[in-house]
């Protein structure tokens, strides 16, 4: 098991260092990534995942980009440009992931080097920012709550292999548990790969949090039944609206806190944000392929030739949504403006 203070992604002697998401919860093993194919590969098979992760591991593609078309001293930019777009185009729906390519090729002008010095910027920034909104966000549910130790649901992961080394709302989850605040953590398998029960139920296991994991479909129940004090997740992409996309079965968590009376926090870096965005109906949804649904171990579970429906996210409305929290505070919708937390 791998020690919590690791980051999951790092820059080691001109490689990309990555922990491979897919070889959890059997294997902790490193990815050393030298090509932004590789790259590429290891962010649409999901073995680098996560909004915050994938965005880190694309501004670092790109500076590998930079230093292989760079000679005699000068770089070719035509080039590092599409591999940049290609990078950009791995998994549309987090928006991170285009922010931080485009974040490092405003460097290009400056050659290599500044392209490299930008995505380590990024990669640093990242853990403060992760933890700045994780103390927001716990202050708010404390405050939302009222009494601790608290019972809380979460979904997907968002923890420290989601980001570079923190985590956004599994960060929170941590911030509180440090303080003897949580009871329990209920938190959903997760579609796709089973990302809850991977890699949610190691990150919980590893900190020495007490939770269970539930079938997706039983996070309502769990509410409905008052099983729940608060839910916390992550956002892949927060419209100017405040609409939100995360992974699928966010909504249906949603709409069940709110029929519970329950608060429903979403906890995400300020990169996460696109105002460009008037509302979640703009949001392009990432299908997954069918194989990852039909069968299960390599083992068919469904008819052949049986059509499948596999979208990664699905979008939250703004209503349903009690805060979207960020390192700067909470995000205000309405005026497409941040505030201060506290």
């Amino acid at each position: 098991m791998g020690n919590s203070s690791t980051r999951s992604i790092a820059w080691r002697d001109g490689t990309i260092e990555a922990v491979d998401q897919v070889a959890l919860p059997h294997e902790y093993r490193l990815l050393r990534l030298t090509t932004v194919d590789q790259v590429i590969d290891a962010i649409q098979r999901l073995a680098i995942r996560g909004a915050p992760a994938i965005g880190v591991a694309g501004a670092l593609a790109v500076a590998l980009s930079a230093r292989v078309h760079t000679h005699a001293g000068g770089c070719d930019e035509i080039a590092v440009r599409t591999e940049a777009q290609r990078i950009a185009d791995a998994r549309p729906t987090a928006v991170n992931l285009s922010w931080a390519v485009r974040r490092v090729v405003g460097k290009l002008g400056g050659g290599a080097d500044a392209v490299l010095a930008e995505a380590l910027e990024i990669l640093a920034e990242d853990e403060r920012q992760n933890r700045a909104a994780a103390s927001h966000a716990a202050d708010l549910v404390r405050r939302l709550c009222r009494q601790e130790p608290l019972r809380l649901l979460t979904h997907c992961n968002t923890g420290r292999l989601a980001t570079v080394a923190w985590g956004t709302a599994l960060g929170t989850i941590r911030e509180l548990a440090a303080a003897g605040g949580v009871a329990e953590v209920l938190f959903g398998e997760t579609r796709p790969l089973l990302q809850g029960a991977r890699l949610t139920a190691w990150e919980l296991a590893e900190a020495g949090i007490p939770h269970r994991m539930l079938v997706d479909s039983a996070g309502p129940a769990a509410l409905a039944a008052g099983m729940v004090d608060c839910v916390l997740v992550g956002a892949d992409r927060v419209c100017a609206n405040g609409d939100v996309a995360n992974k699928i079965g966010t909504y249906s968590l949603a709409l069940a806190a709110n029929r519970a009376g329950v608060p429903f926090v979403v906890v995400a870096p300020e990169s996460t944000l696109d105002l460009s965005l008037a509302g979640g109906a703009d949001i392009v949804i990432e299908e997954r392929a069918a194989g990852e649904v039909v069968a299960f171990g390599g083992v068919d579970v469904a008819p052949a030739g049986t059509r499948v429906f596999n979208p990664a996210f699905d979008v939250t409305p703004a209503e349903l949504i009690t805060a979207v929290v960020t390192e700067n505070g909470l995000f205000s919708p309405q005026a497409a403006v941040r505030e201060d937390a506290s």
